[in-house]
């Protein structure tokens, strides 16, 4: 006697079809948050970062790292939002 396995679906998608779901999906913060980065003082604050990470990355060694111009930019960005969703987003 051979069994054969047969397959019952349960009602969930598969995994497949999850994935392509998921791909699909875009989180609505992030379409404000690139908008808000296009944003003058954005873009200015962008630059000093993209030249500190530059100047760091060409040293092999350095204690200097960007954190202080990767805040700026996020202050800068989230400031933004605040802005556009004002009564949405928590200001922490």
């Amino acid at each position: 006697m051979v069994f054969e396995e047969k397959r019952i679906p349960n009602g969930e998608p598969e995994d497949e079809e999850e994935e392509e779901e998921e791909e699909d999906m875009v989180d609505p913060l992030d379409t404000v948050r690139d908008k808000c980065a296009q944003a003058e003082h954005c873009i200015h604050t962008r630059a000093k970062l993209e030249d500190c990470e530059s100047r760091v990355g060409s040293k092999s060694e350095t204690a200097e790292d960007c954190t202080e111009e990767l805040f700026d930019f996020l202050h800068a960005r989230d400031h933004c939002v605040r802005e556009i969703y004002p009564d949405t987003v928590s200001s922490g």
